[in-house]
């Protein structure tokens, strides 16, 4: 007890001795102040300090922020004027006559001698001016204007194999009176260089080969496929259609009717311009005859009142129709009945059925007020899905007997043929059709020249290079057929 009060005492003296010192210290230089005024100050000033501080902070990180920002919203600029630029020389660049060198077919002496005045290849005529008037019945009028000849030029680009869609290539101005539609403003297209290349190219191409040629280019699937690329698609730009929500009635959004050659309906009412709308062309025959064919796609559920419209309005003899209802997706639906069915103002009866090995026939009859017309249906099965067949024989007795058909009505309308899009299996079709004539009448066959007349009418029409191969085997087997007929 002793100790801790001697202790306590002492620790007061260092105490007191302490404050007396920093009394001493104070009013020697901060006279006239006390202990607790310069503590204060003290304490002050480190605040002062702190906010000082604090604010140096604050202001830096603002500055870099905006620097940030601003370097940010200045490159974002600057990539906004590149696309431009970018843009810009794309377009000029398009609208440049480009010269492109392909290498052109060339015609062997022999196949240029072949040449008979009754051909349908006609080298040296020059591209053709067509219009389109449409008349108050909504039938299509096409005129043919013929202007300065050209010559044989090769191929404006190379195709890619399958999938590519070239822009539909035209050397024409449209001209549409649709005053009997309304409120539908003329149509004018504008072709670009590139364009009128193709088309030149799609109106003079030819390579005629006789029977021993023919028989040797078939072995030579590399030579019919480097060939196939050469062609113009021809494929159709929406922008050239100007019927109001025409893309309802297509099947395929890309595969669209050439203006220049589409069907046009009669219209139900002379305001609604897309009543006259199908998805079919008018397709020339051999010797260039006008409306042989109606190529059209598989008819939809909302499109098929609008098909038996066409087939009555254009008196069609006989449809082809070549594809399954399905093939993994809906190809087409069925548009006709069983027994009997009314289409819009067309009532359609079956008649009769044949069954035969790879298509069915049907004897059908149309009926509107008190007028009839008879009709065969023709249903070829036996083209596999995404392939060509493996033999041409079927396709080719399909062919003879609608042929038989439509010699026997010929002075009726054209025969109407389909698939799904209406341009791959119905342009074999077609152009198999057209070549067995040339050889039976000529001697000799220009598949190109064929193919090439059949996609200015409707665009994609062959579509790929084995359906390309499969129509020169369909005609070395219609030649065997006849030099079998020539030795008999």
């Amino acid at each position: 007890m002793l100790w801790e009060g001697t202790r306590s005492r002492e620790l007061q003296k260092q105490v007191l001795a302490e404050g007396a010192e920093l009394a001493h210290l104070s009013a020697t230089r901060f006279p006239g102040k006390t202990v607790r005024d310069i503590t204060k100050k003290n304490v002050l000033q480190g605040q002062h300090e702190a906010d000082k501080i604090w604010s140096k902070e604050g202001f830096y990180a603002v500055v870099i922020f905006l620097s940030i920002f601003v370097i940010i919203v200045t490159c974002l600029m600057i990539l906004y004027r590149l696309k431009e630029r970018l843009q810009l020389s794309l377009r000029q660049d398009k609208e440049k006559n480009q010269e492109i060198h392909l290498s052109p077919i060339l015609l062997q002496p022999a196949q240029s001698e072949a040449k008979t005045g009754r051909s349908m290849v006609q080298p040296d005529q020059g591209p053709k001016v067509l219009s389109v008037v449409v008349d108050p019945q909504g039938r299509c009028t096409p005129e043919v204007k013929a202007t300065a000849s050209t010559s044989v030029c090769p191929s404006p680009f190379k195709m890619k194999p399958v999938g590519l869609q070239e822009r539909r290539g035209s050397n024409v101005s449209l001209t549409l009176d649709m005053s009997s539609l309304g409120t539908v403003e003329p149509f004018v297209s504008v072709p670009t260089p590139r364009e009128k290349v193709a088309m030149e190219y799609l109106q003079s191409a030819s390579r005629i080969l006789t029977r021993s040629q023919l028989r040797d280019v078939v072995a030579s699937s590399h030579l019919l496929q480097s060939e196939f690329m050469e062609i113009p698609m021809n494929f159709v730009d929406p922008k050239e259609i100007d019927i109001p929500r025409h893309g309802t009635k297509n099947r395929y959004k890309t595969i669209l009717p050439n203006p220049l050659s589409r069907v046009c309906l009669q219209p139900k009412n002379v305001t609604d311009s897309l009543s006259t709308y199908i998805n079919a062309n008018y397709i020339r025959g051999y010797g260039g005859k006008e409306k042989a064919f109606i190529a059209t796609q598989g008819p939809m559920i909302n499109t098929v009142n609008d098909f038996w419209q066409m087939v009555w309005q254009e008196d069609s003899p006989v449809i082809v129709m070549i594809t399954k209802l399905k093939e993994k997706n809906e190809k087409c639906v069925l548009y006709w009945p069983e027994k009997r069915g009314i289409y819009g103002k067309v009532e359609v009866l079956v008649i009769g059925v044949n069954e035969c090995d790879n298509y069915t026939v049907r004897n059908l009859v149309l009926k509107q007020g008190s007028h009839t017309q008879h009709v065969k249906h023709y249903w070829y099965t036996s083209w596999p899905d995404h392939k060509t067949p493996d033999s041409a024989q079927p396709l080719l007795q399909l062919m003879l007997d609608v042929e038989e058909d439509r010699l026997a009505s010929e002075r009726r309308g054209p025969v109407v043929v389909h698939c799904s899009a209406g341009i791959g299996r119905t342009g074999c079709f077609i152009a198999t059709t057209i070549g067995c004539q040339q050889l039976k009448e000529e001697g000799v066959v220009d598949v190109l020249s064929i193919v090439c007349q059949l996609r200015v009418d409707r665009g994609g029409m062959v579509q790929t290079s084995e359906q390309y191969e499969f129509v020169h085997h369909a005609l070395c087997l219609y030649e065997s057929r006849l030099s079998a007929e020539i030795v008999q």
